[in-house]
């Protein structure tokens, strides 16, 4: 593991760090409908490939070196320093991974070849259509989007927003309601859709923070927009299940980047308060440049640990008995990557601000992280009702004397 992680960390020092601003630039200038890499990236990607540093977050021996996730987490992290070019060199960003993920074990061998094997190779890209405009997307059974069977086709009709990575993209897997009259959490489908598919309309990349151009986050429309029955993804009515297959792992892999952006702030935190000098002395020798970095130091190592928990909790115990620790860390690691820059920024003064370093881009990039795959305030309220519901059954085994075990089992 420690010698993959060197190879890791070799490949980024010699092909990724050099051309990190070359690399995000192009994108946003090249990538395009059938375009989805910039050309400079493509050949930092083929490089990785012929040196085995391919699609690393594949638990699947299938299809991957078939590493836990907490072995990958490692990995992962050192790919966080630099969150966009460095995961799309590997061939692990999102929501490529995701939806790979996902294809890899509900696909059909049709839906494999033609869609996971291109992916697997790096040859096309992939977007996940979930959110929508007019309900909360936090909350997956209020989805509006529908889709219903006529004769050997699905014909969907719906209002997408926050379509990571469409633009590009030749596949969009799409969550929609296809049993609107069954329970709230089995009436969405997932849908394989050809992003040509008629009907499939990419409206306009919505401008983020600035930023509305590469692959982008995208509205995209579905407006009678048909596909073979046999586009379904999983069972029907399984939409919120092979959901939350999807976003465990994500969640995992989320974290460890945002660990991976927070050191390398953390990092250039330091090199600037030894360096830079103000009022007689380095910034390094004032006490609240020490609290700093000692405070960064300690979330960072804390936020590290618990994610590496759950990840551990996950490859031990599966995906169910890990929810608690995977809502934890997602709360955490994200607000905890949003302090370290924001530290790192003020400590570099104006010059944090500009695009001249890192900072402001990772900052940027990173304040989507404390909503992305459920905001912090769904992830509390889900950690807090667990916590209630399990004290709560506790309290009625004691009241009907019925107590095993007597001890109630610790959350971690």
């Amino acid at each position: 593991m420690e010698t993959l992680r060197e190879r890791v960390l070799d490949f980024m020092d010699e092909h990724v760090y050099p051309q990190e601003r070359e690399i995000m630039d192009a994108m946003d200038e090249e990538v395009a409908p059938g375009v989805p890499y910039s050309a400079n990236l493509v050949a930092v990607r083929e490089q990785a490939k012929a040196e085995g540093l391919w699609n690393l977050f594949m638990p699947d021996k299938r299809f991957g070196p078939g590493l836990d996730n907490w072995e990958y987490g490692l990995l992962c992290e050192e790919m966080g320093r630099s969150p966009l070019a460095a995961a799309m060199a590997f061939n692990c960003s999102a929501p490529d991974t995701g939806n790979m993920e996902i294809l890899a074990e509900h696909g059909t061998d049709e839906q494999k070849e033609r869609w996971l094997e291109p992916l697997l190779e790096g040859r096309i890209r992939s977007c996940f259509s979930m959110t929508e405009p007019d309900v909360s997307g936090s909350d997956p059974t209020l989805l509006q989007a529908r889709a219903a069977l006529d004769g050997d086709e699905w014909v969907i009709d719906g209002h997408k927003w926050f379509t990571s990575g469409a633009v590009g993209a030749e596949l969009a897997i799409a969550m929609v309601v296809t049993d609107p009259d069954a329970p709230p959490y089995a009436r969405a489908s997932m849908i394989c859709v050809p992003t040509d598919a008629p009907g499939f309309e990419l409206v306009r990349p919505i401008s983020v923070m600035g930023h509305a151009r590469g692959p982008g986050h995208c509205e995209i429309r579905y407006e009678g927009c048909r596909v073979p029955a046999a586009s379904l993804l999983g069972e029907r009515g399984g939409g919120f299940a092979i959901a939350q297959d999807r976003l465990g792992p994500g969640r995992i892999h989320h974290c460890m980047r945002a660990i991976g952006t927070a050191e390398r702030a953390h990092e250039m935190m330091c090199r600037r308060a030894n360096e830079r000098v103000a009022f007689g002395g380095p910034l390094a020798d004032k006490q609240f440049v020490q609290e700093a970095i000692a405070t960064s130091r300690m979330e960072i190592d804390q936020a590290r640990l618990l994610t590496l928990y759950a990840a551990w909790k996950m490859d031990t115990e599966g995906k169910r008995a890990a929810r608690q620790s995977i809502s934890a860390i997602k709360i955490v690691a994200a607000n905890m990557v949003m302090e370290v820059l924001d530290r790192a920024i003020q400590i570099h003064g104006s010059l944090g601000m500009t695009d001249d370093t890192p900072l402001a881009s990772l900052w940027r990039f990173s304040r989507m992280l404390r909503l992305a795959d459920g905001p912090d305030e769904v992830h509390k309220m889900v950690l807090a009702r667990r916590e209630l519901n399990r004290w709560a059954k506790r309290a009625e085994a004691e009241a009907e004397g019925n107590l095993e075990p007597r001890h109630a089992a610790r959350m971690v």
